[in-house]
């Protein structure tokens, strides 16, 4: 997920093309710390969304290959108003992440959004995410709008510093759009956004806080976005 977008699960607001408005998180303050990860798995786009139309991304662990990710440094109260956002409740009401922090996994709901997963974890810390209870195999894949891949790439290029042919094969290969975007299409949809061949280094913050991944226990652990990864309910 863009470092700009997160802001606005974190302190609320309405982001450029987005038709929602996110009532941000009880503790607003930035993440401690942000690193670029990759995480067992893949990112694919289905059903719909809300916010931007077109094909909603989900982190499927059982996928092959590996999903580019970010984390994020947030407190566990924190990584509940996330999810809780994407889960279109009310951000007002800590997780118990027991099952998740032991299991791997635990389903909240039946909704898009409503499913934990712990994929591994990152200096000695939880990585933590939310993604449907379905995997890639159980939908048809839709492939996304092209502001929300756009949005994606950024994240990805933000975080990973990644350059544009990079970028280019990664989300031309994601399930939802292979077969459905053509190469050339996906280079058009990211022009504008990065030179073809740059990149730019990520630059992770520093910080004491205890990671949360949503890329995404005790109090606070590595919350792991996908792309943003991943508009989750969005």
């Amino acid at each position: 997920m863009h470092a700009d977008r997160l802001r606005y699960y974190l302190a609320g607001g309405r982001p450029v093309g987005a038709a929602r408005t996110y009532p941000g998180c009880r503790d607003p303050r930035p993440p401690r710390r942000t690193m670029p990860v990759f995480l067992p798995g893949g990112v694919y786009f289905a059903l719909e969304s809300r916010t931007w139309t077109g094909g909603m991304a989900f982190y499927d662990p059982t996928l092959p290959g590996r999903a580019a990710a970010r984390a994020y440094l947030l407190t566990a109260g924190q990584f509940a108003d996330v999810a809780a956002q994407e889960m279109a409740r009310h951000p007002d009401v800590d997780l118990d992440l027991t099952e998740v922090l032991t299991t791997g996994r635990a389903c909240l709901g039946p909704g898009r959004y409503e499913t934990l997963v712990r994929p591994g974890d990152l200096d000695g810390h939880p990585m933590l995410t939310f993604t449907a209870p379905w995997s890639c195999a159980d939908v048809e894949p839709n492939p996304p709008a092209a502001r929300y891949l756009g949005m994606i790439a950024s994240g990805l290029y933000e975080a990973h510093g990644w350059d544009a042919d990079t970028l280019v094969a990664y989300l031309a290969e994601r399930p939802g759009v292979r077969g459905h975007w053509t190469t050339d299409r996906v280079v058009d949809t990211l022009t504008g956004r990065f030179r073809r061949g740059a990149a730019v280094a990520p630059t992770p913050r520093a910080g004491n806080r205890t990671p949360i991944a949503t890329g995404k226990t005790g109090n606070q652990e590595f919350v792991r976005n996908n792309h943003r990864g991943a508009e989750r309910n969005s």
